[in-house]
């Protein structure tokens, strides 16, 4: 599960860890800060065959159960003293493990799959039988990294695994309705892990009520809708310059001629390289263009 959380338990006497999340977890290394000694490329290469197989779910949990989780990568193992307020389930192992298996079989996104919740470990708290997991995110993505360093992946693999992680929890806010520019700014956010991050949000629901499932997907469906027509209207927004021929002319108090074409032509390469642009910003740029232009004239 990703999102923060606020649920009772039923048993609400465990105690409850510091109160800042973010001094639960030591500042991150660098990957190339790691010694080599450290580095343990048999647990790296068990861990990219469970996660590789078609169906990983019967191999996590022989791992689990032999002690692997608990000795390589603890903060997989911690998840099964965490009670699962939302999903029901036995502990947030479980869900993990479900989440896990329903993704693609793709290293980078089984990855994200299998550490998305290990933060919940550092940040759970208590208080008049409730439970939290605020920020579990941003405290996971930097165990994340520390961990998958000392497994020695690679520095790309393990910044996109982190950054999957940190972003795994955005979605939750959509179905409380977000304007075009939230919309623009989960996908640009995201970048290049757009798609892995929306499978991961998709997979990310083991509820056993179906309409909840159901409700997800639609909203989810919704989005990346939203994105696209964004995406299609950016594109033709850059085809066409913010300021028109007459427009130009006006501001720049010149006749029809060379100058309009090369103005015309800045704002549309301008928009091409760097998106579209509102009026305000456009005659920002105008001025400053024909001011550099006369200038060097």
């Amino acid at each position: 599960m990703t999102q923060d959380t606020t649920e009772t338990l039923t048993d609400s006497g465990a105690p409850a860890p510091a109160d800042d999340p973010a001094q639960t977890v030591p500042a991150q290394r660098d990957p190339g800060e790691i010694d080599p000694a450290q580095i343990d490329p048999a647990a790296r290469d068990r861990i990219s065959e469970i996660l590789t197989a078609d169906d990983p779910m019967e191999l996590l949990w022989v791992a689990q159960e032999d002690g692997f989780f608990e000795r390589a990568v603890p903060e997989i193992s911690a998840l099964a003293m965490e009670q699962d307020p939302v999903h029901r389930h036995k502990d947030v192992l479980t869900h993990t493990f479900m989440v896990t298996a329903n993704t693609s079989p793709r290293l980078l996104l089984r990855l994200a799959a299998l550490f998305h919740d290990v933060g919940k470990s550092r940040t759970r708290r208590y208080a008049k039988g409730k439970v939290t997991f605020h920020h579990h995110e941003a405290v996971g993505a930097r165990m994340t990294r520390d961990r998958l360093a000392t497994l020695g992946f690679e520095t790309a693999m393990i910044a996109d695994v982190a950054r999957l992680v940190e972003l795994s929890g955005r979605f939750h806010g959509y179905q409380h309705g977000w304007e075009d520019s939230a919309v623009r700014r989960y996908a640009r956010d995201a970048g290049p892990l757009l798609g892995d991050l929306n499978e991961l949000v998709r997979c990310d629901c083991t509820t056993r009520h179906p309409e909840k499932v159901r409700g997800l997907q639609r909203r989810m469906d919704e989005l990346e809708g939203r994105i696209r027509q964004l995406a299609i209207d950016e594109a033709r927004k850059a085809e066409r310059p913010e300021l028109d021929g007459a427009q130009i002319m006006d501001l720049l108090d010149v006749p029809p001629g060379r100058v309009v074409g090369e103005a015309r032509a800045m704002l549309l390469e301008h928009a091409r390289q760097h998106g579209a642009l509102e009026r305000d910003q456009a005659v920002a740029l105008l001025r400053v263009w024909w001011s550099t232009r006369q200038a060097g004239a």
